[in-house]
């Protein structure tokens, strides 16, 4: 069926479609398309043995609702984990734990930008007796309800054994399969991890890394393979590899006591096609929950493009309960960056909102003037200044859509499909910005107090939608 057959039925010629029809659903034979009328954007949907529909776009608003793949819950700490749950952000210090006031300062930077989990180093003695010093501070500073997971490699086993109140304080213990030990030591060892943390009630991740496979397990792996008449490719036995490690450490962990309610998952890799494929794989065997990331992304706009591509591809699939974004330290860049990319990952892909989405153009020929940029990042500075009073006072405003466009060829059609909207004039058009509000033109601007005037109307709005 074409575009012109649709509105030969439908009768109404003055429709102009946004786009050719498509399938929404084969199972139920639906087909939409969005059309411009008059004022108003709709939707026209055909259901078979129904007929034709025209819908308002507000109705089409929201996103389709991601499937998450099934999982227990796990508690860290206040925090729950799994499918039941919004998907947690979570990042790590990179000051010296033994430093107690830096790693505290550093602590409460990565709450207060929100990481709902933060992970500490512990590598030694020092760092280890620094841990109920720094959750007494962050308690006394009001941050004490965020759990703090203690990251050991190679010698956690002593460690928690020798300093208990570590091991008290402490909500999670991240094991790294592939350095606790080799042959007989290792199961010894992780062991006596897990003993405490059943005697402690707390959770634990077993963490595979890339670059600190466990080589006996590798090894193995490899002759096995190549005894094979067929035998896989050498990524195809690294995927292998990842997995069972994780598997296997996390079914001992359960033989020992420990209940599937207290364990987490993790396989990073550092190549964003093999990491993606190893999750895969990982989520098909089992309903651990896991915890997402891509190890070594790098830092600036490599790490950042990395890291996002790659949990939005497993994110989308229903995969992932909690997320790190690591990014590379960089001079003058705040730590907490990494909390603001997994936030907008997240509220990208319609898992979370945390603050009001502004949509904006990227600029072209037709935007002679830059006013719409500084519109848009003074809006943006707005509604961040103005959050911590607003979600106190007006319920769901995390989801308010705001458009801020530059030119007459998307920018009303933007406008409308948000709650509220502006169109400023472009090159050679007429020197107006109507503004629109739940898809219709309710007022338009002119003259030097535009932006004044259009954050009195948008604190109107949300004073009469969310009150």
């Amino acid at each position: 069926m074409n575009s012109s057959s649709l509105f030969t039925i439908i009768g109404v010629p003055s429709f102009r479609p946004l786009g050719s029809l498509r399938a929404s659903s084969q199972k139920e034979s639906k087909l939409t398309a969005r059309l411009y009328h008059a004022d108003n954007i709709c939707k026209i949907k055909f259901t078979v043995g129904t007929g034709f529909k025209l819908v308002p776009i507000s109705e089409f608003k929201e996103m389709p609702t991601i499937e998450r793949r099934q999982t227990p819950t796990v508690m860290i700490g206040n925090v729950a984990l799994g499918s039941a749950h919004p998907v947690r952000i979570q990042s790590m210090t990179n000051t010296p734990t033994a430093d107690v006031k830096a790693t505290a300062r550093q602590t409460i930077e990565l709450i207060e930008a929100g990481s709902e989990m933060v992970r500490w180093t512990i590598n030694d003695d020092s760092a280890a007796k620094a841990v109920p010093e720094i959750i007494k501070v962050l308690s006394d500073k009001g941050y004490g309800s965020t759990p703090i997971t203690g990251d050991f490699h190679f010698n956690g086993h002593t460690l928690l054994e020798k300093h208990p109140q570590c091991a008290g304080a402490l909500a999670k213990y991240r094991i790294n399969p592939g350095n606790v030990g080799k042959g007989d030591r290792h199961n010894e060892n992780f062991a006596r991890i897990i003993k405490i943390a059943i005697e402690n009630g707390k959770a634990v991740r077993v963490g595979v890394n890339w670059g600190s496979l466990d080589q006996e397990l590798v090894t193995d792996l490899m002759n096995k393979n190549a005894a094979l008449k067929n035998p896989k490719g050498f990524n195809d036995v690294m995927y292998d590899a990842m997995t069972q490690s994780a598997l296997t450490n996390a079914q001992y962990a359960q033989e020992l006591g420990l209940g599937k309610e207290r364990i987490v998952l993790s396989v990073k890799m550092s190549v964003l096609q093999d990491m993606v494929a190893v999750y895969l794989h990982l989520a098909q065997k089992c309903d651990y929950v896991l915890h997402l990331g891509l190890t070594e992304a790098g830092g600036d706009t490599r790490g950042i493009a990395s890291s996002s591509a790659a949990l939005a591809i497993l994110l989308q699939q229903g995969i992932g309960d909690t997320i790190r974004v690591s990014l590379t330290p960089q001079p003058d860049v705040p730590r907490l960056r990494e909390v603001e990319v997994c936030r907008h990952i997240l509220q990208s892909l319609g898992l979370r909102y945390f603050q009001p989405t502004i949509t904006s153009c990227p600029g072209c020929g037709r935007t002679s003037s830059d006013y719409f940029q500084y519109l848009a990042k003074d809006i943006s500075e707005y509604i961040k200044q103005k959050m911590p009073l607003w979600k106190k006072e007006f319920q769901g405003i995390e989801k308010l859509k705001i458009a801020v466009m530059g030119c007459v060829v998307n920018g009303p059609g933007e406008s409308r499909h948000a709650d509220i909207g502006i169109s400023l004039p472009g090159a050679s058009e007429e020197p107006i910005a109507p503004v629109y509000t739940d898809g219709k033109q309710t007022a338009t601007l002119k003259g030097e107090g535009i932006k004044e005037e259009f954050i009195r109307i948008l604190e109107d709005y949300i004073a009469r939608k969310y009150s």
